[in-house]
Order: C-alpha cells, then sequence, then structure tokens
C-alpha cells in the first residue's frame, strides 16, 4: 500500500498543501480570537532574520526607530477623510476600560499615520528639522472577515515608515529610494523572490496618499502577493495635523510625506513561493539555520564528530544547527529538516566515519552525495550561494512562463481566471476595463512601462497593467 504523502500535493489542493506546511513545518497556529495567530519559534526565527536585514537598510537610508501607542483617540481618524474611509471596515475599537466607560474611544491601530502625524507637527518647527526620518516595528490590527495564516490575520507584525520632507522632490525620491534600495534589494537579494516594481492604479492605492509604489510576487499557483508598498502622501497629512515648518525664506510651508511598510505577510510569500510537495526551501541567506549536521545513530565517535563538524563550521561563519537527539528516529528527524527548508544537511553515521565521508543533501535542488568529511567547510560556501541563486532563478521562470501579452481586456481575464499574468496596454484597459476585472476576481497589481520599469506617472504613455488573481 503506497505510503500516504507528508502534505497535499500542491497540484491537488494549493490552499489545503499551504495549511498542510505551516502547520508540520511548524512556523504557526491560529490564535484563540478568529483571525489571530501564534508564531511559533521557527516561524518567529525568520521574521527575526528578516527584521535583522531590513533594519540594517532601513537604517542606511538615515531612518531611525521609535514606538507609538497601540491605541489611538478616535478623534484622529476624522482628519483625513480619504484615510478613515479606506479602514473604517477593519477598525477595532475599545469602548471600555477599567471597568467604565470610556470618554472617547480609542482605536487598535490599523496603521500609524494619524498618531505619529499629531506628533510630526509637534517635533517640525524649521527646516533644520528636516527631513524627520522614523520607522517602527510594531504590530497592528486590522479586521479581517477571511483570515489566512500570516497572508491575512486580524493581528499582525509589520514594520511601518512615516517620514517628512521640505519638498515633494525630496518626499518622491526618498519613496522610491526604499522602495528599490530597502524593499526591492532584500526580497531579490535574501529571500531570492522575483518581484515585480511598479506603481498602483489610483483605484488600488493607499487610502490617503497620491501615489503607491508596490512589489508584486507571484506565488506557486499563479496568483499574486503584494509583498510591499511605498506610498508618496503629498501634502495630505500635512494639511489635517497642520505639520509646517519655517522655511530658509523665512515663510511658513507644509512638509511633504511618506510612509512604507513590509509585514509577516513575507514568511507567507517565502511558504508560496519557493515553498514544494517536500516542505519549505529557505533561502540561505535568510535561513536561521543554513546547514544542520545529523547524527544517523547514538555511537560516541558520531556523536563526536557530528559536534566537530559543527564547531568547525560555526568558525568559519556558517549558521549551523547540531542534532544529536538519537533518541528520536533518524529518518523522522530527516523528513522534520526537509519540510522546515534548511538549505543542507550533513548526515553522519558509523560508515561515514569508516570512509572519512560525509552524505550531504541539498534541499534547494534535492539530491544527496558523498563529500569528504575533510572539505566540507571549504564547499559548503559555494553550495549556499548556487542554491540561493537557484531559487531566485526558479522564481523567476515560473513568473515568465506564466505571463502572457494580450490586447484586449476579455484575453486578461481569460489568463487571469487560468492563473497567470497578463499584460495588457494600460491605454486598452483603463478605469473601465479595471472595473470589469473585479467582476471576475482580477485585479491590476501594478503599472509598468514597456521594459519593465517603474512609471513617473499613472496614464504615462506606454504604460503597462500587470493582470492577475491576487491574495
Amino acid at each position: 500500500m503506497a505510503k500516504a504523502p507528508v502534505l497535499t500535493p500542491r497540484a491537488d489542493d494549493f490552499p489545503r498543501w499551504y495549511q498542510d506546511l505551516i502547520n508540520k513545518a511548524e512556523l504557526a497556529d491560529n490564535g484563540p480570537v478568529r483571525g489571530t495567530m501564534v508564531i511559533r519559534p521557527y516561524g518567529y526565527g525568520l521574521w527575526e532574520r528578516m527584521q535583522a536585514e531590513m533594519d540594517a537598510r532601513i537604517k542606511a537610508t538615515g531612518t531611525q526607530n521609535a514606538y507609538f501607542p497601540l491605541l489611538i483617540p478616535q478623534s484622529y481618524l476624522t482628519r483625513e477623510a480619504d484615510h478613515v474611509e479606506g479602514f473604517a471596515p477593519e477598525l477595532a475599537v475599545v469602548t471600555h476600560g477599567g471597568g467604565k466607560e470610556l470618554e472617547e474611544p480609542a482605536v487598535v491601530r490599523p496603521t500609524s499615520e494619524m498618531i505619529i502625524n499629531d506628533y510630526f507637527s509637534k517635533w517640525v518647527q524649521s527646516y533644520r528639522d528636516l527631513p524627520l526620518l522614523i520607522n517602527q516595528w510594531a504590530n497592528v490590527v486590522r479586521w479581517e472577515l477571511r483570515p489566512r495564516l500570516f497572508l491575512r490575520t486580524t493581528e499582525f507584525l509589520w514594520q511601518e515608515g512615516h517620514t517628512a520632507h521640505a519638498t515633494y522632490e525630496d518626499a518622491r525620491d526618498f519613496a522610491a529610494h526604499i522602495h528599490r534600495e530597502v524593499y526591492e534589494d532584500f526580497m531579490v537579494n535574501v529571500l531570492a523572490m522575483d518581484v515585480v516594481p511598479g506603481r498602483k492604479t489610483v483605484k488600488e492605492r493607499f487610502a490617503g496618499a497620491v501615489n503607491t509604489l508596490t512589489l508584486e510576487g507571484m506565488m506557486g499557483d499563479g496568483k499574486a502577493l503584494q509583498m510591499a508598498t511605498s506610498h508618496e502622501l503629498g501634502q495630505n497629512f500635512a494639511k489635517a495635523f497642520n505639520t509646517s515648518y519655517l522655511s530658509k525664506d523665512g515663510t511658513q510651508e507644509l512638509v511633504w510625506q511618506t510612509s512604507w511598510g513590509s509585514t509577516t505577510r513575507m514568511i507567507g510569500a517565502l511558504v508560496m513561493m519557493h515553498g514544494d510537495d517536500n516542505g519549505l526551501r529557505v533561502p540561505p541567506r535568510l535561513a536561521q539555520t543554513q546547514v544542520v549536521v545529523l547524527a544517523i545513530k547514538g555511537d560516541e565517535q558520531v556523536l563526536a564528530k557530528v559536534r566537530e563538524v559543527g564547531d568547525r563550521l560555526k568558525a568559519a561563519g556558517v549558521r549551523v544547527q547540531v542534532d544529536d537527539r538519537v533518541d528520536t528516529p533518524f529518518g523522522r528527524r530527516a523528513v522534520d529538516w526537509e519540510l522546515k527548508g534548511v538549505p543542507v544537511r550533513i548526515e553522519i553515521g558509523p560508515r561515514d566515519l569508516e570512509n572519512g565521508t560525509a552524505m550531504l543533501a541539498r534541499r534547494i535542488p534535492g539530491g544527496k552525495e558523498p563529500v569528504s568529511l575533510d572539505s566540507l567547510v571549504a564547499l559548503l560556501p559555494g553550495i549556499l550561494e548556487e542554491d540561493q541563486a537557484l531559487l531566485l532563478a526558479q522564481a523567476r521562470e515560473r513568473r515568465a512562463s506564466r505571463t502572457t501579452e494580450v490586447a484586449t481586456v476579455d484575453e486578461a481575464v481569460e489568463v487571469a481566471v487560468a492563473g497567470g499574468w497578463a499584460r495588457i496596454p494600460w491605454a486598452v484597459l483603463g478605469e473601465e476595463g479595471e472595473a470589469r476585472l473585479g467582476e471576475h476576481a482580477a485585479t491590476v497589481r501594478c503599472l509598468v512601462t514597456e521594459d519593465g520599469a517603474v512609471p513617473d506617472a499613472d496614464d504615462a504613455p506606454g504604460n503597462v497593467a500587470i493582470v492577475a488573481r491576487a491574495y
């Protein structure tokens, strides 16, 4: 009788495969309140690595980290009409505290533009205070009707950046810099993710922004996922909160602003873009454990060699974990590490010791081969970089093979419904065609130029719309 697969095959039921993998790779569990999640240590370790990489890039722009309150006076949300309208259905409101009804209800932050702008208006007085560049790592709450772990949860973790600038050009360029040098660089070079940088249409733009830049990734089933966004806010919030400064000329001027964010959704993207029927595949540059060294049996010489190899690899700068839990069957441990997507397993048993070799299993391309124990330290850095590049190449190949140039709205719908991406001239699609897409659960993921660059304007000549169904 055939052995049942550890995970539901992706081709049979992609959403079930996703849930199976989240569970069996021990990434997260559902929380006790509908739509919340408990991030387990292995999943949180991925987030910590993402945080560290992102935080370094954010700080390199001159941005500093701060923290703002979770609870926001409800009156704040009435100050910018488009913004509050965009978030109104998702708000969680606290009406009682300390056993009494609150004089003014407090909103659990869905995002922090409102409260941060209140303080920006106090902190900015002169052109010398600009640019003001702030980021916070925090949690937010948006009441989700159809939650899914990591992709859409009522509470999630993220970073949100908020900046104030003296001129429109400074703000525009900073939003673009974050989009390109922080988000795109991180996703391509660390997450090994193929992402399309583009500009959101007016319909898909962040509430209260004058322009939204996005990064869109194709998941394993062909659907799109919005990975991170960077917004030009213009002077909308500056007007609402009277955030102004005394210019060098002695005139009072409103600031120009940006906001930008990325979330734990990236863990869901990691699963859906790189995972296979055997589990997760973690890019080596991201992996908290790049190499696991497994003892096949509880032989003392084997255990000593496993620990020695672990120490040598650690000294060489490899993020390594030694698995000497010989009271758990080797096969089960190997499957668990495969599910978790650790890039390389080094398996050592009594016979390997006799031969002076170890069995090297590569998670990303698959396959095993014996290698000399003495060569491991020299071999592994190159192997890890090869596998990093392979993940990115595979993601790019998937998008290329499932993207179709189309000439009509009907063709765009057909491609999206079939699980692919369509490229259609924006001049052909337009706002009327965009509305028709919605009737088929498809959207314009972003606008790009003919050669794939980010357009300077919504209606720039030659703009191309990327159309897909999305998470």
